[in-house]
């Protein structure tokens, strides 16, 4: 399949690149590989990374603005497993739709489709995709994809095995990355963020069947100066506590009249859950996103009830 995405690459002069909205460094880091490393395999064709931006992710390049009007591109779609989670408004105006995801899958939307879940990344794939066809890998392409493999394995804590370091490895030691710059772009936080991660500390509920979350108003975000999306990269910050089993945030984004979860688990299967409220992901990284904290409040109890499930399963 991997094959069959190159040739169509091959054949438009105009490649369009998207992914899932809520972007993060490993959906940046595929489509602007991607990106990159075929307009430097095929100097003529034009080639557009889209969708909202995000000035957390600003050590990235700019994405690009584009109207599609003429049907005559192609849209490569990765790191996203069904319609509603991709960044771009007009997915009838392309002549052909591909995906690359490492995604469980949930629906068909492409003509090709290429999807292993038993990959680290979007960014895992996009590399197998340049080597296999032989396309322009340099360091510029390859810190690209170092960011979205370590980020999305959060430090390799998830999603890893023996091919994921001989990956990384590999990356390393051919293209010169430089490491410290890499982390420090991923990592590096400003005050504001590391006191909201103590209010999010303080104020996190555990309940008896191993669920913890926190609820995180539009009136807490502004009295420490953060936005929803810094409120759900915290997820991340929480996976060693004893008492819990599947922990989320709950962020209200005034702006988009929703109310985020961002979802992790050390056991109980999470993303059929987010499945159901608009979201989706990886069996212990998800998201969802509902229309109110009524809502949230339902999904919260759901969560808390696959814990319990969980548990009684396990004889715990």
């Amino acid at each position: 399949m991997l094959e069959n995405i190159y040739e169509k690459i091959k054949a438009y002069d105009t490649v369009v690149i998207a992914r899932h909205i809520g972007v993060d460094p490993d959906a940046l880091g595929s489509q602007f590989a991607l990106k990159t490393s075929i307009e430097k395999t095929f100097k003529n064709k034009k080639v557009y990374a889209v969708g909202a931006k995000s000035s957390k992710y600003n050590y990235f390049p700019k994405l690009d603005k584009y109207e599609n009007t003429n049907k005559e591109a192609l849209l490569i779609v990765v790191d996203t497993p069904d319609k509603k989670r991709i960044d771009i408004t007009n997915l009838e105006n392309y002549q052909e739709i591909c995906k690359i995801d490492h995604h469980p899958f949930i629906e068909k939307f492409g003509e090709c489709e290429y999807i292993k879940t038993d990959s680290s990344s979007a960014s895992e794939l996009i590399l197998e995709l340049i080597l296999k066809n032989e396309m322009v890998l340099d360091s510029e392409i390859a810190t690209y994809l170092f960011i979205g493999i370590v980020s999305d394995t959060n430090r390799f804590l998830f999603n890893t095995t023996y091919k994921t370091f001989e990956i990384i490895k590999n990356l390393v030691q051919k293209y010169n990355i430089d490491i410290e710059s890499a982390y420090r772009n991923l990592y590096t936080r400003p005050i504001s963020e590391i006191r909201f991660q103590g209010y999010i500390s303080q104020n996190m509920h555990v309940t008896s069947n191993g669920l913890g979350y926190v609820i995180i108003t539009n009136d807490i975000m502004q009295e420490y100066g953060v936005d929803a999306s810094s409120a759900g990269n915290m997820v991340n910050n929480y996976n060693n506590i004893e008492e819990v089993i599947v922990w989320t945030t709950v962020s209200e984004d005034v702006k988009n009249k929703i109310v985020k979860f961002n979802i992790r688990s050390r056991g109980p299967v999470i993303n059929t859950v987010a499945e159901k409220y608009n979201g989706g992901g990886h069996k212990f990284a998800s998201g969802a996103r509902v229309k109110n904290m009524e809502e949230a409040e339902e999904l919260i109890q759901e969560l808390d009830n696959l814990c319990k499930e969980y548990l009684e399963k396990e004889g715990k």
